[in-house]
């Protein structure tokens, strides 16, 4: 499959997962530069990696794994809404742990959690009675 198919099929995709996360085209920012490492003349002659920043985040990707721009878009695409799902999950889960965190603590004891707690004072009340001093019998 050439770059420019496989850039095509993974496109409805892409756009169905950004309109899920509210984002739209025009909210980044993609520059193209000059690729380095393993293609040969073909990298060095050509701007096929792709610089992609998402402006309200801040959040940005360099994408450089294949000789094709526009497979490069593709992949830095997927990247940076991996990491923008990763963030707002993040966030959110961050948030419910906190406020169930303040529930529990809120939240009544069960009576059978009460007993039980009520057990373990009465065992160590037990425990240092046997620590105390003995007294002489009076005779």
């Amino acid at each position: 499959m050439s770059a420019k198919a496989a850039f095509r099929k993974g496109l409805p995709e892409l756009e169905e997962r950004m309109k899920g996360l509210g984002i739209t085209e025009e909210q980044f920012r993609e520059t193209f530069i000059r690729s380095s490492g393993p293609g040969g003349q073909k990298v060095n002659k050509t701007s096929s990696c792709v610089f992609l920043v998402h402006m309200p985040t801040g959040l940005s990707v360099k994408c450089q794994q294949d000789r094709s721009q526009a497979l490069n878009r593709l992949l830095a695409r997927r990247i940076l809404l991996d990491r923008i799902e990763r963030l707002r999950t993040g966030i959110i889960a961050a948030k419910k742990m906190k406020e169930e965190k303040i529930r529990r603590q809120k939240r009544r004891r069960s009576r059978r959690a009460k007993e039980k707690i009520l057990k373990g004072k009465y065992m160590l009340a037990k425990k240092k009675e046997l620590r105390a001093n003995v007294k002489p019998d009076s005779e």
